[in-house]
C-alpha cells in the first residue's frame, strides 16, 4: 500500500477510536450534572450515590478521550502537512479556541469537581460539573466548525501567491450552514449515547441477582433517567438529521446520491425511493432485489415527496467539467466508495433505532413503582442482553455516521478545493506511516484494555454507600471520595 492509503487508514482508525469517548463525555457529563442537581433538591442519598458512581465512570472515559484526542492533531503535521499548510490559517482559529477555552474549561472544573467534595460550597461544587458539560459542548462546536469548513468551505479567500486558503470571515466559519445543523445533530446523538451508558449499567444491576435488594429502586431511577434521555434526544437526532440531509443535498449532492447508490437522475414529479436493503452488485450499479420506501429519498433530499434528485453519473460529469485543470484536485473520479456510503448510512440509522427500541422497552417494564418491575427483570436473560448491547448501539450509530460523513466527502479533503491525494505529506514514506500506525494500534489496544478493565471493575462494584445524613464535610470523606483509580 502507498503512503496515501496508509495515512487514510491511520487517520480513520484513530478517529473512530477517539470518537468512542467523545459522545459519552458530552452526554454523561450532562446526566451526572442532572443527578447531582436532583440530589441537591431532594436530598435523597440515592441520587448522590448515582452521581458519584457515574461521575467515576465519566472520569475514566474523559481521561481516555483526552489521550486519544491528542493523536488527532498530531497527525495533521505528521501525515497531512500539505493539507495543514493549505487550511492552517482557517483551522488555527477554531482549534486554538477549542484548546484554550473549551478544553481548559473542562479540565479545570473537572478537577475542582473531583476533589471539591466537602471543600467548596455545595452549589458551587454542583456548578463545576455543569461547567464541565458546557465545556464539552463548546469543544464540540469549535471542532465541528473546522470540520464543517471541509464539507462546505466559507469565509475564506485563496491566495494565488502562497496557494493557501486564508481566513477572511471567522463569523462565517462559525455560522456555516453545515455547522448550524451538524452541531445539534452531534449534540443530541451524544446525549443519546450518554443516556444509553446510564441505562446499560442500571439494567445490568437490575438484572444481577447479587445487587442488594435495597439498591434496586436506585438503579430503577437511573435506568428511567437514561432511557428518557435516550428517547428524547433521539427525537432531536431524527429532526436535525432530516434537516442535515437537505443541507447535504445542497452542498454535497454526490454524498446524498451515494447514500442511496442512485446512479441516474430522478426528475421532479416522480419521487426517488429509499431502499432499506438492496441485493445487487457491490457498487450498487445493478439491482437484483430491494426493499424500498417509495419517494422517501426525495423527501430526505428536498423536503418534497416528488422532488428531483441528481444521480451519481450526472454529478460525476458535472464535476469533471467544473474542476478540470485544478492543481489541487488531480482526480478524475469524484465518486466515493459506494458500498461504504450506502451501508454506513443504514447502519447509522439501524443502530440508532435499535437503541430506541430497548429504551422504550425498559421504560415499559419499569412503568410501575411498586418494586415488581425490578423483581421481574432480575435473572432474565433478555435484560442481560439489553444492558450489554444498548450502550454499543448509539456508539456504533455515531461511528457509522461519521464514517458516512467523511467517506461520503471523498475524494475531497476540502469540498471543491483540495483532494485527499494532494493533502498527504510529500516527504513521508509508506514505511514511516505503517510504523506509526502499528505503534498507535498497539497503544490503543493497551488503552482499550485499561478502559474496559476500569469500567468493569467500578461498574460491577456499583454505587458506594454514603452516610445516612448524606452530608459531605471534610470529617467524613473516605478514600473513594477522592476518586482514586488504582488496583
Amino acid at each position: 500500500m502507498e503512503a496515501l492509503e496508509l495515512a487514510r487508514w491511520q487517520f480513520g482508525i484513530t478517529t473512530v477510536y477517539h470518537y468512542f469517548f467523545v459522545p459519552i463525555t458530552i452526554g454523561l457529563s450532562l446526566l451526572v450534572a442532572i443527578m447531582q442537581t436532583v440530589w441537591m433538591r431532594t436530598r435523597n442519598p440515592q441520587w448522590l450515590r448515582l452521581t458519584k458512581f457515574f461521575g467515576k465512570l465519566f472520569t475514566i472515559n474523559f481521561a481516555l478521550g483526552l489521550v486519544t484526542g491528542i493523536v488527532q492533531e498530531f497527525q495533521f503535521g505528521m501525515n497531512w502537512s500539505d493539507y495543514s499548510r493549505f487550511v492552517g490559517d482557517i483551522f488555527g482559529a477554531p482549534l486554538a479556541i477549542e484548546a484554550l477555552l473549551a478544553f481548559f474549561l473542562e479540565s479545570t472544573f473537572l478537577g475542582l469537581w473531583l476533589f471539591g467534595w466537602g471543600r467548596i460550597p455545595e452549589k458551587l461544587h454542583a456548578a463545576c460539573i455543569w461547567i464541565v458539560h458546557i465545556g464539552t459542548v463548546l469543544s464540540a462546536y469549535f471542532i465541528l466548525a473546522a470540520n464543517s469548513f471541509m464539507q462546505n468551505p466559507v469565509g475564506y479567500t485563496l491566495n494565488p501567491e502562497t496557494g493557501r486558503a486564508e481566513l477572511t470571515n471567522f463569523l462565517a466559519v462559525l455560522t456555516n450552514k453545515v455547522q448550524l445543523v451538524t452541531f445539534p445533530h452531534v449534540l443530541t446523538a451524544a446525549i443519546m449515547t450518554g443516556g444509553a451508558f446510564v441505562l446499560a449499567f442500571a439494567l445490568w444491576h437490575l438484572w444481577r441477582s447479587g445487587t442488594p435488594r435495597a439498591d434496586k429502586p436506585m438503579y430503577r431511577k437511573a435506568a428511567k433517567l437514561g432511557a428518557w434521555a435516550l428517547l428524547i434526544s433521539s427525537l432531536g437526532v431524527i429532526v436535525s438529521g432530516d434537516i442535515q440531509g437537505k443541507i447535504m443535498t445542497e452542498v454535497q449532492p454526490m454524498k446524498m446520491a451515494a447514500a442511496e447508490g442512485l446512479y441516474e437522475d430522478v426528475p421532479e414529479g416522480v419521487g426517488a425511493p429509499f431502499s432499506i436493503i438492496t441485493v445487487g452488485t457491490l457498487d450498487g450499479s445493478e439491482e437484483i432485489w430491494a426493499l424500498t420506501v417509495p419517494k422517501l429519498l426525495s423527501y430526505l433530499a428536498t423536503g418534497d415527496l416528488e422532488g428531483p434528485v441528481e444521480g451519481i453519473n450526472h454529478i460525476q460529469e458535472r464535476y469533471q467539467q467544473t474542476y478540470a485543470g485544478n492543481d489541487l484536485t488531480e482526480v478524475e473520479d469524484y465518486r466515493p466508495i459506494i458500498p461504504v456510503t450506502y451501508w454506513s448510512f443504514r447502519l447509522m440509522m439501524g443502530f440508532g433505532f435499535a437503541a430506541m427500541i430497548i429504551a422504550a422497552a425498559a421504560l415499559w417494564a419499569l412503568r410501575k413503582g411498586d418494586g415488581e418491575s425490578e423483581t421481574r427483570m432480575e435473572g432474565k436473560k433478555w435484560w442481560a442482553w439489553a444492558g450489554a448491547t444498548v450502550l454499543f448501539f448509539p456508539l456504533f450509530a455515531n461511528s457509522f455516521g461519521w464514517i458516512f460523513t467523511e467517506m461520503g466527502r471523498q475524494p475531497w479533503l476540502v469540498m471543491g478545493l483540495m483532494s485527499t491525494q494532494t493533502g498527504v505529506s510529500p516527504g513521508v514514506g509508506a514505511g514511516t506511516v505503517l510504523t506509526s500506525m502499528i505503534v498507535y494500534t498497539l497503544l490503543y489496544g493497551v488503552l482499550a484494555v485499561a478502559m474496559v478493565g476500569l469500567s468493569l471493575r467500578y461498574g460491577r462494584a456499583g454505587a458506594e454507600q454514603v452516610p445516612e445524613d448524606a452530608s459531605y464535610d471534610p470529617s467524613n470523606r473516605s478514600e473513594d471520595d477522592e476518586f482514586v483509580f488504582t488496583y
